[in-house]
């Protein structure tokens, strides 16, 4: 039985999903997360009523639903969302509705002269006395009659009627806006983002977020080296990727110290090199804090000096979690297309120094090698540096169109992970019950 329903010809909004309905067992924890996650989405546009039916999950928006609909499409795990017309499952009601949803579809299209289209129907409740076919041709017959501008297509119509009939009741619909796809945040546990100021690492966190990880960020600050100018353009990156995913945590650590201390110990050509690996064991300790099972990165096998199969595997030694690499593969122009796409583009682009070009060998290392990292480290004091800097970190709690909350610099500590009981697929997140624990979504 659907939940939410009337029948009673209100305009609701379809929400479909695809890899969520493919969970078996787990399938309504998903369903469920999505839901959630719709809600959330939802409490920036204004006051909803949720429902759900087998295979869709359906919103009743409160006013105009085009601004929920063009919220519901930025939101992972849909598939796609219809506006359209509750009725009841009765073909004498579902023909006015049809007529009017095409009638306003035809009037957005003044220059067409022949318009593709076709029928299709759903019987979901197979109790309903027609078959689908019937359903179709019974609809698309009145149509034709209505409205001479429309000529049948079944394999290429530019407008589509939608009718999906249900257990309680009938959904109508003549448009389908494309969702981004993918699984709902949180279903995959968490992740930490080193994040700079940069087009790649940004798209990174995005495309983990569509794999239904929760992604917290961190980035590395070289004050006095560094302005401020760049840690205010990390922080409208996390702002804007908090659209995706809702109020995101923000750690930002003071490492100028480490810098200088690598500079003056180790060859020049290794200098980045050095600094990923201090960056990837800082990030591991927060990580482990927050129960994040894994960093992410933008890496591109090959794109810079710092990205060569030989140099990723020495930044990666010093880890002791994985590092995961959505953009690997990806060339500079994928990228880019995805950034302008998700709207960290512009900001990317933004004049900044970060410390990864901060005191940048003229000609860095190639192909570095693990021992050869290992050999300066032992001349460096790193624990040290490495404790200085996270006992400084600041924390932020950003999300876009919201006050910033700052949150006092605190010792980072690993804390074993909780089992989430509801989810065995996802144990990294259940809320930490440590004293002082941030906590950010679920």
């Amino acid at each position: 039985m659907e939940k939410g329903t009337t029948g009673r010809g209100l305009e609701c909004l379809v929400v479909r999903y695809a890899e969520v309905g493919l969970k078996g067992g787990n399938r309504r924890y998903f369903e469920g997360r999505l839901q959630r996650n719709l809600k959330d989405a939802l409490a920036s546009v204004g006051p909803a009523r949720m429902g759900r039916t087998w295979g869709r999950l359906l919103v009743f928006p409160e006013g105009d639903p085009a601004p929920a609909m063009a919220r519901l499409r930025e939101v992972f795990g849909v598939a796609s969302v219809s506006p359209a017309v509750e009725t009841r499952k009765d073909l004498l009601e579902i023909e006015p509705v049809a007529l009017r949803l095409v009638g306003e579809a035809l009037s957005r299209r003044p220059g067409e002269d022949r318009v593709p289209f076709r029928v299709e129907a759903h019987r979901a409740d197979k109790s309903f006395p027609m078959r689908s076919v019937e359903v179709n041709r019974r609809l698309g017959a009145t149509l034709l009659a209505a409205f001479p501008r429309l000529k049948v297509d079944l394999e290429r119509p530019s407008l589509t009627l939608g009718v999906e009939v249900r257990e309680a009741c009938a959904y109508v619909y003549a448009d389908r806006v494309e969702g981004p796809g993918g699984l709902p945040v949180g279903v995959s546990g968490r992740v930490l983002s080193l994040i700079s100021g940069g087009i790649d690492s940004p798209v990174a966190a995005w495309l983990a977020m569509k794999r239904g990880c929760r992604v917290l960020f961190l980035t590395f600050h070289s004050h006095p080296f560094i302005g401020e100018a760049t840690k205010e353009k990390v922080k409208d990156l996390v702002r804007r990727l908090s659209r995706f995913q809702g109020p995101s945590l923000l750690f930002v650590a003071p490492f100028a110290a480490i810098q200088t201390e690598i500079r003056k110990r180790s060859p020049e050509a290794y200098r980045t090199v050095l600094y990923r690996r201090a960056m990837h064991r800082i990030g591991c300790r927060i990580a482990r804090r927050h129960r994040c099972l894994a960093l992410l990165t933008g890496d591109s096998i090959g794109q810079v000096a710092s990205q060569t199969l030989e140099n990723l595997r020495c930044a990666e030694e010093a880890a002791d979690l994985p590092v995961l690499r959505p953009l690997l593969a990806f060339d500079k122009r994928e990228t880019i297309a995805l950034a302008e796409r998700i709207g960290t583009f512009p900001i990317s682009i933004r004049p900044a120094q970060d410390c990864c070009t901060l005191f940048q060998p003229d000609n860095p290392v190639i192909r570095g090698e693990v021992e050869a990292c290992r050999s300066v480290e032992a001349e460096i004091d790193l624990d040290r540096l490495v404790e200085e800097s996270l006992a400084s970190c600041e924390v932020f709690r950003l999300a876009e169109g919201k006050p910033d909350r700052h949150h006092s610099p605190a010792t980072i500590l690993p804390s074993p992970p909780r089992p989430d009981p509801e989810n065995p697929a996802s144990r990294a997140a259940a809320p930490s019950d440590r004293p002082g624990s941030l906590e950010v979504g679920a």
